[in-house]
């Protein structure tokens, strides 16, 4: 039986406990390459995870493994230049989220994807995930009627990263909102069967992370928090539809983190985690649950669909224009944030 060679490009704590378990538990796939510019990062993650070649030159890799695909798990600034160089060197490309910086990059992998024939998808394993899953069942019977406006909160008390790279700008492109709210935010785009946005009106904060206070996820440094630690914002859709997000890396509220996505409907309304329903049932308000469901491990769920869409037994789940669409709303939320007005897309 062919197996699917995959290269790991970035040994992170994504990589090692996402991507490279969920190859290992596929019977048609092997990470036969591991990539990374430390030296001796490269070697650590090959000895732990019995990857036979290591490398600290990626184009080395690319040239030399005679990999069928690579996994993109490096900091968001090098999404789209590894995604491209690796689909020009013939492999299909599983890339980490946000798919990149900017929308004008994600545009540029998916015409080199569609020039080279291969394969490019991206890790937002949310859909994977059977609470997303069992409401998307809901909505295609018509439980939810016109989803006509949506509530998205990817929210942390004190949850600003200790470690990597997460409050770089340079390097991620922004906090909270391209971290933990891009999951939440296609999660609900996803369900709504990404409407075409009209108009974005954002504003970010940025009042914890440059000051040292408690973290729950280790201890940033203050003096190199360079990203938002909050931002809220409402999209309006082309059609009329409305959704509202509201993201934080450090909020003074109750909960030590909040990650909802809510859905309303003119049948019935959602949310999503964990997945319930709100109607209207012989006259009386009615809630409906699902007791008996049983989420799993998303992830190996989300590198399965890579593996299977690789080789042509499917289209993977996350479509190249979704993430194009999903990119551009990022842009436009940021944009809006900076300039203190509305942008139209």
């Amino acid at each position: 039986m062919k197996k699917l060679k995959v290269g790991i490009a970035g040994p992170g704590g994504i990589a090692k406990n996402a991507h490279i378990p969920g190859y290992q538990q596929h019977r048609e796939a092997e990470v036969t390459a591991v990539f990374s510019r430390s030296v001796e990062r490269a070697a650590a993650a090959a000895r732990k995870f019995s990857i036979p070649q290591a490398y600290n030159d990626y184009s080395d890799m690319l040239n030399r493994a005679e990999l069928d695909a690579v996994s993109i798990c490096v900091p968001n600034k090098f999404h789209a230049e590894m995604t491209i160089q690796a689909l020009e060197a013939g492999c299909h490309v599983f890339c980490e989220k946000p798919p990149a910086m900017s929308a004008d990059e994600v545009r540029k992998m998916q015409q080199v994807a569609e020039r080279t024939g291969k394969v490019l998808t991206f890790n937002l394993h949310n859909r994977h995930s059977r609470e997303v899953q069992a409401i998307r069942s809901c909505g295609a019977a018509g439980e939810l009627g016109h989803i006509y406006a949506a509530r998205v909160h990817a929210l942390r008390r004190r949850g600003i990263p200790g470690w990597g790279v997460f409050t770089d700008k340079e390097l991620q492109g922004g906090g909270p909102l391209i971290d933990i709210g891009v999951h939440m935010l296609d999660t609900a785009l996803y369900l709504m069967d990404y409407p075409e946005p009209d108009t974005v009106l954002a504003v970010s904060h940025q009042q914890i992370g440059p000051r040292t206070d408690a973290g729950l996820m280790g201890q940033w440094n203050p003096a190199t928090f360079s990203v938002e630690d909050a931002l809220m914002g409402l999209i309006r859709f082309k059609d009329g539809q409305s959704l509202v997000i509201e993201t934080s890396f450090a909020l003074n509220m109750e909960q030590a983190e909040q990650t909802q996505v809510e859905l309303f409907g003119d049948r019935g309304g959602a949310a999503v985690f964990p997945p319930r329903l709100f109607q209207d049932k012989a006259g009386q308000p009615s809630n409906t649950e699902f007791p008996f469901l049983k989420n799993g491990n998303m992830s190996e769920r989300s590198v399965a669909d890579f593996v299977e869409s690789c080789f042509g037994r499917k289209e993977p789940l996350v479509k190249v224009e979704e993430a194009v669409r999903l990119q551009q709303l990022i842009d436009a939320l940021y944009q809006s944030a900076d300039c203190g007005k509305a942008i139209s897309i």
